[in-house]
């Protein structure tokens, strides 16, 4: 397993955003793995693993082999690539990745090596080509029109929101992202999105146009209101959704339309009470998640997301709860602003600063005014000894960091 993680950190920062040449090339030597199953292209400035999280237990449960590609993992590297969840095991991993490392020579001297990302997306492909997975939920890694799944055409495009989020990479404006993010669309195909700002709105409405896409909006083809479904292709009352947080009714009726449009074209079966179960026993690791009784962890690794954060934590603290906050970042990520968000929005709130490992080098912020906690493991521990029945302590910041404290605190004993 290190050798395998070495082999492909690597390649971490390799040719990234260099076109979409290699990965052409690549997938059409390994005779295009991508075209043997029906994909639904995600993307979004956040909700894509949430969104894929109710898709996959829709589909689960409707007796469906599903393929899931996501980043990025939050315990190992196997589990950006699963079939009904389970991770692909290490073994065919080591196999396919040899596979894709043989074919790389064979361009390579003109295109350059192949990323990280690339040669996940890669293991993916052929993996689920290989397991003959009735469909594949394939998670976007930046932006959309230049990423590198996006060699793939699928059938179904979703984009779950748009918001400023890698303006190096995709633009300074909404409309900017959202022509990013409407990359995904392939014509004649579909294309589901969540309800969006009017301008990026107005960019993904001429995208289908364009490409002749047949285009579901929230808020005007299907509503989640109240735990109530409504679409012209079903309606479902009274939904229980399993993922905490107001935001995620929205995540959940993005994948409840994407999978009712998926199986009413092929002519299949909905099974009510099926959908039901899916939706409320979803659950998806690092995303406000309840990792024991008073701890939660949450990804929040951008200002959109945090503002979904603290609207949660607001309820919480308007019914009683007393809230602590413990954030890490990566240094490259805008976390003073992020910071600064959370001191207005939840000012008297306890905030603390904590460092973590990334990439083999430590992550540490510095921000005179907050207090830095040397280690986050007996933070949480000290917290949870002397924490009353109306504490909470909410961990959030980077994924990164998220997947490192989760790791820590399962290796230490089970989810509550």
């Amino acid at each position: 397993m290190r050798e395998l993680e070495q082999r492909l950190n690597s390649r971490i920062g390799l040719n990234f955003r260099t076109g979409l040449d290699r990965m052409k090339a690549a997938i059409s030597l390994l005779q295009h793995p991508e075209a043997v199953y029906p994909i639904i292209h995600v993307t979004g400035t956040n909700g894509k693993g949430s969104t894929i999280a109710f898709m996959r237990e829709l589909f689960r449960l409707h007796d469906k082999q599903v393929g899931t590609f996501t980043s990025p993992h939050m315990e190992s590297i196997h589990d950006r690539i699963c079939i009904n969840g389970n991770p692909i095991l290490n073994g065919d991993f080591h196999r396919l990745l040899d596979q894709v490392e043989r074919i790389e020579g064979e361009f390579s001297d003109q295109l350059g090596l192949l990323s990280y990302f690339e040669c996940l997306t890669l293991v993916a492909l052929l993996y689920f080509r290989e397991q003959g997975v009735d469909l594949v939920l394939l998670e976007v890694g930046i932006g959309g029109l230049l990423d590198t799944t996006n060699v793939v055409t699928g059938e179904i495009a979703v984009i779950t929101s748009i918001g400023l989020d890698h303006q190096e990479t995709l633009g300074d404006s909404l409309e900017e992202i959202a022509e990013q993010k409407a990359g995904i669309f392939k014509a004649g195909k579909k294309a589901v999105i969540a309800k969006l700002a009017p301008e990026a709105k107005l960019v993904c409405q001429n995208t289908a146009r364009e490409l002749a896409v047949e285009l579901y909006q929230a808020g005007r083809d299907f509503t989640l209101t109240a735990a109530d479904f409504s679409s012209s292709l079903a309606s479902f009352s009274q939904l229980e959704i399993g993922l905490e947080g107001a935001y995620q009714q929205e995540n959940a009726s993005l994948a409840l339309q994407t999978f009712l449009l998926f199986m009413t074209s092929r002519e299949e079966k909905v099974d009510e009470q099926l959908v039901r179960q899916a939706l409320k026993e979803t659950r998806w690791a690092g995303r406000l998640e309840r990792i024991r009784p008073q701890v939660y962890l949450d990804g929040a690794h951008n200002l959109p997301a945090l503002v979904r954060l603290v609207e949660f934590i607001q309820t919480q603290m308007q019914e009683g709860r007393r809230v602590q906050i413990l954030f890490g970042a990566l240094k490259r990520k805008d976390y003073q602003g992020m910071l600064a968000y959370l001191e207005k929005k939840l000012p008297g709130v306890p905030l603390s600063l904590t460092t973590f490992s990334y990439l083999g080098e430590e992550e540490r912020l510095e921000i005179p005014d907050l207090p830095f906690v040397a280690s986050y493991e007996s933070y949480i521990k000290d917290f949870e000894v002397a924490a009353g029945k109306e504490d909470l302590l909410f961990v959030t910041g980077s994924l990164y960091f998220i997947s490192e404290v989760r790791a820590s605190l399962l290796d230490s004993e089970q989810i509550n």
